[in-house]
Parts: structure tokens; C-alpha cells; sequence
């Protein structure tokens, strides 16, 4: 490797991205053809960096197997971060096992490391989980290890263990430092307001107020029976009851806790639950099935019992009852939750990464653009959405994971 390719993957190293520029701007054999790549990544330009590395993949001859395979790498990482989640993962797997093989643990375990943010952001903590556990960051040098600790930190916060959390972000910084690279020191910074800023409201006896993340997790491993509209689920004492597939026995629940102590009139229910104006027979029948319903899903956590003029509320345990809601409700939460984190996403993206199909995401999509919420760039196959970061919007809570006891 000669002098000016060294010393331009070190300016990168070192997050000089301009520097190492300057030393292999004009040249187009695969190894600065990689170097500027991976430089125009740093700088922003994802679109060049993307096909700068292309090339540098496909220049390199038969037996630099190891220099395809750290395109790849790189590749799937500018994927990830432009939000093309429909990049093959098999070539970024496959890449792996080149670089183990070849001794180069260092690529390598970047390599598990950009797989394993794939998994967080489409939500499948327990295989992200698993590979985090497999995989041995010791190669890492302190700005892969910086980003290593953000992907534990993200899983930690995406379960609500705070106190993990922190202790990984406080790595974090440390690994930043260590790099010296301002603009790693900046990113872990900004990741960790997350512990810091309101994630959800707390709704109890007529009043409510705002609560962070580490409040949150206190809720949910308390005795208070809490309705979390975030993730529709029940819980108590750390006890948890879905609801996510059954938004009528929801409705039911929520509508109960937010009278508690209070009993709710058989009207008030038939109208936030089956949206009826005007409740006649086969309303009050079907509310009586869905009560009946909703005895049976909270058997074990609470008692729906019958009054004079309707139905109430009460856990079995000794303790409040309260809701847990999103800051920010309405239509298309969770479409708003990803986009808020400033990125531009492809409605595809967004399909794999709600688990939802392309159709109902882009009438989402186009219902927040209607209302100003949404921007969209560039056309056909090329169109991203973005929507500026919203102060306080509820990202964690409402992006998809299980938490605590899942």
C-alpha cells in the first residue's frame, strides 16, 4: 500500500475526511476509489459514497477478497444509515466470514455490529440480543467501540433499562473521547438526551404529567395497574397482557382507567369503543360481549364489575390504576416516531421496519404530507420522507420492541 493511501485511510480514521480526500481525490484505482467512498459517506454525499464503493468492489481483482469484503461492509453501513433497508443482508453476513477468515477481526466485528443496528432499528431486539452476545468487540478500535456501546445502549433503552442504558452511553463517551472525532462525541451526546427528555404522559385521577424514561420503567415494575397506549398492553407488578391485536377491548380498558375511581356510563363506552353516536340494542349487546371479553384477558391483573349506570374499573392488587400515553396522539404515530429522528426513509423502509404493508404506510404517508407534517424528496423509486425532530415526541416508546418481560 503506498504512502498516500495510508495516510488517507489514517485522516479517516482519525474522522478527517477532507484530509483524506486531498490525497485521493484524483485517483481512481480500487483502493481510493474505496478511501473516497467511505470519505464521501463521512461528508454526507450517501449517494456517491455508495457508488464510489461499488466500483472499489467491483475493481478489486480475484484474490483481494478481503478488500471486496471491506467495500461490503461499508456498503451495507451507508444502507443502514440512508434507511435502504431492503439492502441484502446475506452479502453483509457473507462479508463476515470472509474477514474472519482472513484474520481481519476488526472488519469483522464492525460487521456484526452494522447487522445488529439493522435488527434494533426494525425492531427484533431478541436476535439482536443473541448476535450482541455472540459477538466480542474487543478488536474494536474506540470509534467502532463508541458505536458498539450505542447499539447496547439502543437495545437497553428500546427495553427500558435505563440503568444499562446510562452505564453504555457513559462508555460511549468515553470510547468518543478516546477517538478524539467531534462529530462521534457529538452523535453519542445526542443519543443520550433520550434519558433525559420526557418519553410519555401519565394519566391518574383526572390529571397527568410527563414522565422520562427512567419514570416509565419505575411505573411498569410498580403495583399501580397501568394501560400503556403506547404499546397497548396492560400491566401490573411487571405483569404484562397484550391487547396490540385487539383495539376494542383497548379502547374498553383505557376508557375504564381514565374514569378510575369512577365508573363509566354503557354510552361513553359504546362511543370511544365501536364509535357509535347513538347506542341502541345490539350496541349495549355487543358491549356486554366485549366486557365479558375483557373480564377474561384481565383476569389475573384487574376486575371489570358492573354498576348502576355503566361499568368500573379496579385492580385485584392494592394500588392506582393509571395510562400511559404518547405526548403527541393521533393517526400514524408510529410512522411519525421513525421519521422523527431525522433520517430520510423510502416507504418501503418504513413497510419492513413497521411490519406493515407498503399500501397502508404510503396512505399514511400521504395523509402527514396533507397535513404538513411529512416531506417527501426526489421521485418514483428515489422519494424519501423526513419529517424535522419534534421536541419531546415519544420516539422510543411508540418504535417497535417488546419491553421488560418480552
Amino acid at each position: 500500500m503506498d504512502s498516500l493511501i495510508t495516510a488517507a485511510a489514517l485522516a479517516l480514521a482519525s474522522g478527517d475526511a477532507l484530509g483524506a480526500l486531498k490525497r485521493v481525490a484524483l485517483r481512481d484505482d480500487p483502493p481510493a476509489l474505496a478511501l473516497r467512498g467511505i470519505a464521501m459517506a463521512q461528508l454526507g454525499d450517501l449517494a456517491r459514497a455508495k457508488a464510489l464503493l461499488k466500483n472499489a468492489a467491483r475493481a478489486f481483482g480475484p484474490r483481494e477478497a478481503v478488500a471486496r469484503a471491506r467495500c461490503v461492509v461499508a456498503e451495507a453501513e451507508i444502507a443502514l444509515v440512508s434507511r435502504d433497508l431492503t439492502w441484502p443482508v446475506k452479502a453483509l453476513d457473507a462479508a463476515r466470514k470472509v474477514l474472519e477468515a482472513h484474520g481481519d477481526r476488526v472488519n469483522a466485528a464492525h460487521a456484526g455490529n452494522v447487522a445488529i443496528r439493522r435488527l434494533v432499528l426494525i425492531g427484533r431486539l431478541d436476535e439482536a440480543e443473541r448476535a450482541l452476545a455472540a459477538l466480542d468487540p474487543t478488536p474494536l478500535p474506540p470509534a467502532l467501540r463508541a458505536a458498539h456501546e450505542l447499539v447496547v445502549s439502543g437495545i437497553a433503552v428500546r427495553r427500558l433499562r435505563t440503568e444499562a442504558a446510562r452505564s453504555a452511553f457513559d462508555r460511549a463517551r468515553l470510547a468518543a473521547r478516546t477517538a478524539d472525532i467531534p462529530a462521534l462525541t457529538r452523535e453519542v451526546e445526542a443519543a443520550a438526551l433520550v434519558l433525559a427528555t420526557p418519553a410519555a404522559r401519565l394519566v391518574s385521577r383526572g390529571q397527568e404529567r410527563s414522565l422520562r424514561l427512567a419514570e416509565v420503567e419505575a411505573l411498569l415494575s410498580s403495583r399501580t395497574l397501568v394501560v400503556d397506549a403506547c404499546r397497548h398492553v396492560v400491566w401490573s407488578a411487571g405483569n404484562a397482557v397484550s391487547l396490540a391485536t385487539r383495539p376494542v377491548l383497548f379502547a374498553l380498558a383505557r376508557t375504564l382507567a381514565e374514569a378510575w375511581p369512577a365508573d363509566v356510563a354503557r354510552g361513553t363506552l359504546i362511543a370511544r369503543a365501536f364509535r357509535g353516536k347513538h347506542a341502541d340494542e345490539s350496541h349495549r349487546a355487543r358491549l356486554r360481549v366485549e366486557i365479558g371479553r375483557l373480564r377474561a384477558a384481565l383476569a389475573g391483573l384487574a376486575e371489570v364489575s358492573a354498576t348502576k349506570r355503566g361499568f368500573a374499573l379496579s385492580p385485584r392488587a392494592a394500588g392506582d390504576i393509571a395510562v400511559l400515553a404518547p405526548l403527541v396522539e393521533g393517526q400514524h404515530g408510529a410512522v411519525l416516531a421513525f421519521l422523527a429522528d431525522g433520517e430520510a426513509w423510502s416507504s418501503s423502509a418504513l413497510a419492513i421496519a413497521l411490519a406493515a404493508s407498503p399500501r397502508t404506510v404510503q396512505r399514511a404517508l400521504d395523509a402527514l404530507a396533507g397535513e404538513g407534517r411529512v416531506q417527501s424528496l426526489g421521485r418514483g423509486r428515489a422519494r424519501r420522507w423526513m419529517s424535522p425532530p419534534l421536541p419531546g415526541f415519544p420516539t422510543i416508546l411508540l418504535l417497535p420492541g417488546p419491553l421488560l418481560t418480552d
